[in-house]
């Protein structure tokens, strides 16, 4: 299907809901084990209010399709510029992003697939029709669909009538989320949802705002209003060694969660996985000197949170 304007208010989670035909997805992830309870299926979602100098998928956070490239796979044949209808690539194979339009047409035209398009329009009905491909194995292992993203709230609408969607056909469901959206459109969601990923990276405000682009006042603020409506709620920290993984992070974490009766706790240790990415997107990560905290240092980390009676698992 074509690629159908983003208007202001499905960039705006913060703004009433309106009717949203399609949704931008990234990447539908088929028998995931991770996600959630049992076997699911995990829709990720484009587009981000943060920044996290962190993260994995960068591809997910602008709110439009994007052009990734693997140069080890380029055959070096030109067909990529001649299918370009907006003059964007240069005979060296050089991408302008001021020209780019992200139409897909060189992707489309790449013999040796060294162009990926990341982003496509699909409605919910596509996203319902994958997901129940694999309806049998939610039922027998208590799996069900997990919405990711980016942030899936600022596609609010097109989450909205997924989830729902989903409920109507009894499947379990989990969203995955950062907290950073209006309060009146995650409670309106929430009804919708079986469990909540939620995440928390740093809990000082300005270290927060440092290193993710915005301060951490309204994600706390939403994580209480869900504890208190008594959504079930797992919270998910990425362990960054030199960022947050002190104990006076981890202290105040402890202190804040014990008063909402919140008690499981996901620790998501750092990876390099992204680092490749940024490459094949042309960015620069500020996180390719940093090490990956150890099986002991991750260890440490869950015991100390143990201590304060919560329920801790290590990811992957």
């Amino acid at each position: 299907m074509g690629n159908p304007p983003i208007t202001g208010a499905q960039k705006d989670a913060g703004l009433p809901f309106r009717a949203a035909p399609a949704g931008l997805v990234f990447n539908i992830m088929r028998f995931s084990l991770h996600d959630g309870p049992g076997i699911r299926t995990t829709v990720f979602l484009k587009g981000c209010p943060l920044r996290c100098r962190w993260c994995h998928n960068p591809e997910s956070q602008s709110s439009e399709p994007e052009i990734l490239y693997f140069g080890e796979r380029c055959i070096r044949c030109g067909d990529c510029v001649l299918a370009c209808p907006h003059g964007a690539l240069d005979a060296q194979l050089h991408n302008s992003s001021e020209l780019c339009l992200r139409c897909g047409e060189c992707v489309e035209a790449c013999p040796s697939a060294a162009r990926q398009l990341v982003g496509r329009w699909i409605t919910v009905e596509e996203v319902l029709a994958e997901v129940l491909k694999d309806e049998v194995f939610y039922e027998e292992s208590g799996g069900g669909i997990t919405i990711s993203g980016g942030e899936p709230l600022q596609q609010a609408n097109f989450v909205e009538a997924l989830l729902a969607a989903c409920k109507a056909r009894r499947l379990h469901t989990v969203l995955d989320t950062c907290g950073f959206a209006s309060s009146d459109v995650l409670r309106r969601v929430s009804e919708h949802v079986d469990l909540f990923f939620y995440d928390l990276k740093l809990m000082n405000s300005e270290k927060h705002l440092s290193l993710t682009g915005v301060n951490n006042d309204l994600i706390l603020q939403n994580l209480k209003m869900l504890a208190k409506d008594g959504n079930a709620i797992r919270v998910r920290v990425p362990i960054l060694p030199g960022f947050n993984d002190d104990n006076e992070n981890l202290d105040a974490l402890s202190e804040y969660l014990s008063p909402l009766g919140v008690r499981e706790i996901d620790l998501l240790p750092y990876h390099e996985l992204g680092n490749d990415k940024y490459r094949r997107m042309n960015l620069s990560s500020d996180m390719e000197c940093v090490v990956p905290p150890t099986t002991a240092e991750m260890e440490t980390i869950a015991v100390r949170l143990r201590c304060g009676g919560f329920h801790v698992r290590i990811g992957d």
